[in-house]
């Protein structure tokens, strides 16, 4: 065999080295995003901080560009505000805000279960009660970051069941905003209604009550909703200055 034969029939070693750069671009921008999306949903980064990509770039030790492009693909995926000349931001969602959205997953959720209620298979009613186990894990662990994520999940997973593709990728992001919320402003103590609520919908889902079913996917809208609502309220608040200092001046 001549040696411009040998020659072609071997990868090219530039293109070797592209495609292993790629690779490991794509690793760097996996591990960035999963780091920033861990932080968001653990509450610690909070409403309204903008995410530099200097700063960032610094904190993971890679470039601007892959940070850029992790910003993108996190503000697509509704998780933060992108905002034209000035950068990307954690949300920092109006009451009105939080509302629209909540009222959306219930006009969604609604149906959802409706569809679903006595007519899962054992298969499916057996993927949902894992589910909710590795959802009490997580409260049990206080992992917070995962029982934010593992309660989004639960809905999701409910989504997937119906068969819509379309379906899911809006209720996806739909939950993936609300997840920013309760993340934000839901007092950790309630994540423990998570589990024990979606075990009671599981049940719930098992017969052909579907009025029944329905009102309790509502009531946990509402009941997360409320409690995000008035922390969110809380939040905008402004502190009374003169009120603060009079008080202080009475007591001395």
């Amino acid at each position: 065999m001549s040696t411009s034969l040998i020659r072609h029939t071997r990868p090219d070693a530039a293109e070797d080295r592209a495609s292993a750069d790629a690779q490991a671009e794509a690793g760097v921008e996996d591990r960035v995003h999963a780091a920033i999306t861990a932080a968001l949903l653990a509450g610690k980064l909070r409403p309204g901080m903008p995410l530099r990509e200097r700063s960032l770039a610094e904190a993971f030790d890679c470039t601007r560009g892959a940070v850029r492009k992790v910003l993108a693909r996190l503000g697509a995926e509704g998780k933060l505000d992108l905002e034209p000349n000035r950068g990307a931001f954690v949300p920092q969602p109006s009451v009105e805000d939080i509302r629209e959205v909540y009222s959306a997953r219930r006009a969604v959720e609604v149906g959802i279960v409706a569809t679903l209620c006595g007519r899962l298979s054992a298969e499916q009613l057996a993927r949902l009660t894992q589910h909710v186990e590795a959802e009490e894990a997580a409260f049990h662990a206080h992992r917070r970051e995962a029982s934010v994520r593992l309660a989004g999940g639960f809905h999701a997973l409910l989504t997937e069941m119906v068969g819509s593709a379309d379906l899911l990728a809006f209720v996806q992001r739909l939950i993936a905003r609300t997840e920013l919320y309760k993340a934000l402003y839901d007092p950790e103590e309630y994540i423990e209604c998570a589990p024990t609520e979606h075990r009671e919908l599981v049940e719930a889902l098992k017969t052909p009550c579907v009025q029944a079913t329905i009102d309790m996917i509502t009531t946990h809208l509402n009941d997360i909703e409320r409690r995000v609502v008035a922390q969110a309220i809380r939040a905008e608040e402004v502190p009374d200055v003169k009120a603060i200092f009079a008080a202080g001046l009475k007591r001395s």
